[in-house]
């Protein structure tokens, strides 16, 4: 293939974020967000326009091609503007003040994002995607941008205006209520899942639908405290219909961002780490609950696919994959019927096309998506499945692959050490979690500053950008994980250094919460705080879930006080519409009656040692805590103010279990351990 010859380049190119490269060679005079940039608006008096994306997403590329590397466009952007591009994956706190602005300004939000505003900082317009030129109703961009060039030279003070209103609208002090979230709340979320929910095809709501994973570990934790199985096989019927639809890559594995239409059949075919991360957990949690081994090698299947296609040989783990490969979506992905028997002969290919579907029509611009969706049993340990997977596997190998965002984020390199470390447990796999363990081993040795401060992206032997709240609270959960997948206490020795720093530089002493960046970070137009559970869990929810396991692991019950200042100071918003919050409900479900704490103590790793640990963690307990304590183990010591009380019985290992604020008689036989547990 010959290489592309670019006319020219721009500022771009000295970045490391693939995404702001991908746009190096636009003739737009594109800047960074830098001082530089800022500096030179102020001067020159020009209005910043600020474009945010990320390089798996398909709309950013379309409104690349039509715009970016236009000629007309450039002309008006370098003569009245000045051009920052952002990578919203890099910088997720400029996003999400500017996406904040947008959906208060138009009622929706999405990316590209599209904002004008002053060299100060403050917008004043906001939208999305936007084509070159007029087309059906929607104003173009060269006409947009003429007409904002017009106004700045006009009515530049109205302008200003519109920006200082809506700057100041996004400072109003969020007042804490300090209210208590009732255990009401629960039942509120469950029932509001109960009425969307898709009862034909699982998921919740109408097209386009996300796998939101975080909804269904609600759902069966929800089962685990009450007991309703209604809650559980909501969650199992959108675990096994996701699975069944195009959405899953059942080729090479892996899940896709979301389906567009609501059988899971059509995907927009970009894979992201995150999803992929919390689907794993999600399914193991679904294996734990129902020793169904479809769960186990759907998890198996998934982390096939990281440990192959998404880790560096250092062991940190990719970003994405994006939809297009040569400018189509969903070309790498796709099969004709022919091509399929092609690669696998007449009878076999015949034999497999029956099995996921695929027709000579096609189900999508007459190519064919993969799909269990029609299949009436699915055979994981088939033979000649396997052997022909294997064949199209290798086909599809030789195709042109779609792009990787090979950038590494601490936060979501986080989410996928807890999904290993978890799976690895769980499945007995100790190979997810060594990779776990070579995730954080690459993280404390790449992405921490001289002054130790967590750094956020890592990319071709450059680490830079101070940690965000998410990268603090993820990599803290995948350290917790790790630690009750390994026993060794430096896991929770580190996870309580980094939240002391998380909370050293994101609580909000005044109203409670924690801020999405730091104190020591750079100052933006608004300082964020936000609950909301999105596609990824919120900041917030995920570490008042670490404060609350902390505390229980380490005897420091001011953690768990700083959990319910949390629920308190976000507790309107979570009871105005419980089912957006499902990841902080899992803080209010560990703080009710149901939670186990349960350590285990011994003079040595013996195998009456080993047979109880096999047996705690076969266990369904997802509100619980565990220790292992071997005696003399001076770092759990020193983290944990009260293993030391704990002895083994007559020399036994010897288990102690507490619950409801109360403790049980310690038990040493594998019997009175069942029934406890």
């Amino acid at each position: 293939m010959s290489e592309t010859i670019h006319k020219s380049s721009n500022r771009l190119i000295n970045e490391k974020s693939p995404y702001l490269l991908q746009h190096a060679h636009n003739p737009v005079n594109w800047y960074s967000w830098s001082p530089e940039a800022f500096s030179k608006a102020k001067s020159e008096d020009k209005p910043i326009f600020l474009s945010i994306g990320y390089s798996t997403c398909h709309w950013c590329h379309v409104m690349e091609r039509e715009s970016f590397e236009d000629d007309d466009v450039a002309e008006v952007l370098n003569r009245s503007f000045v051009s920052i591009k952002v990578d919203r994956e890099e910088r997720p706190d400029i996003d999400e003040i500017y996406m904040n602005v947008c959906t208060a300004i138009t009622g929706s939000g999405g990316w590209p994002l599209t904002i004008v505003m002053t060299p100060e900082q403050k917008p004043f317009f906001a939208g999305t995607y936007i084509p070159k030129n007029n087309r059906m109703g929607m104003q173009g961009l060269i006409s947009l941008l003429e007409n904002i060039e017009y106004q700045w030279k006009e009515n530049q003070n109205e302008l200003v205006e519109i920006g200082d209103k809506i700057v100041s609208s996004l400072n109003k002090d969020r007042k804490t209520t300090a209210k208590e979230l009732s255990e009401e709340v629960l039942e509120e979320a469950f029932s509001q899942f109960k009425y969307n929910f898709d009862r034909t095809y699982g998921g919740f709501g109408s097209e386009p639908k996300f796998p939101t994973p975080h909804n269904l570990i609600f759902l069966m934790r929800y089962f685990y405290a009450s007991k309703d199985k209604t809650s559980l096989n909501m969650a199992l019927k959108t675990l096994d219909t996701m699975y069944r639809g195009g959405i899953y890559d059942h080729i090479g594995y892996g899940f896709s961002r979301y389906s567009v239409d609501k059988k899971w059949l059509v995907p927009h075919f970009e894979k992201m780490l995150y999803d992929n991360a919390l689907l794993a957990y999600a399914y193991t949690e679904a294996f734990k609950i129902t020793k169904n081994d479809n769960y186990k090698n759907i998890v198996d299947q998934i982390f096939t696919y990281i440990l192959r296609d998404m880790t560096s040989n250092e062991g940190g783990f990719y970003c994405a994959e994006d939809a297009d490969s040569e400018g189509v979506e969903g070309k790498f992905y796709v099969w004709s019927k022919k091509e399929i028997n092609n690669v696998l002969g007449e009878d076999d290919g015949k034999k497999f096309s029956k099995y996921f579907n695929v027709t000579d029509t096609g189900n999508f611009e007459g190519e064919n998506i993969l799909n269990l969706i029609e299949t009436e049993k699915i055979e994981f340990e088939d033979e000649f499945l396997n052997s022909c997977r294997k064949k199209l596997f290798d086909y599809r190998e030789k195709r042109i692959h779609p792009y990787k965002d090979d950038k590494i984020l601490t936060s979501w390199n986080g989410l996928m050490i807890a999904a290993l470390a978890f799976g690895g447990r769980s499945l007995k796999n100790e190979i997810y979690i060594n990779a776990a363990e070579k995730a954080v081993t690459f993280i404390f040795t790449k992405l921490i500053d001289a002054n130790g401060r967590l750094l956020s992206r890592y990319r071709h032997g450059e680490a830079s950008i101070k940690g965000y709240l998410t990268d603090y609270s993820f990599l803290i959960w995948g350290l917790i994980e790790l630690y009750e997948a390994t026993y060794k206490s430096e896991y929770i020795e580190k996870a309580i250094k980094l939240n002391n720093d998380l909370i050293k530089y994101f609580w909000d002493d005044k109203n409670k919460g924690l801020f999405l960046y730091g104190s020591d970070s750079e100052e933006l137009i608004s300082r964020p705080k936000e609950i909301y559970d999105g596609a990824i869990p919120s900041g917030n929810s995920v570490s008042a879930l670490n404060f609350i396991r902390l505390s229980r692991l380490t005897g420091s019950y001011d953690l768990e006080d700083k959990c319910t200042e949390i629920l308190q100071a976000f507790s309107e918003e979570i009871e105005s519409y419980p089912m957006g919050y499902s990841f902080s409900l899992l803080s209010v479900l560990f703080l009710g009656k149901k939670s186990k704490e349960i350590t285990l103590v011994s003079n040595s790793y013996d195998n009456t040692s080993k047979e109880f640990l096999e047996v705690i963690n076969d266990k369904y307990n997802p509100l619980s805590t565990f220790i292992y304590y071997i005696e003399g183990d001076k770092t759990l010591e020193n983290v944990s103010n009260f293993v030391s009380d704990y002895q083994p019985l007559n020399d036994k290992p010897t288990v102690y279990i507490c619950e409801n604020f109360s403790c049980n008689a310690p038990v040493t036989n594998i019997s009175d351990l069942k029934k406890l547990l």
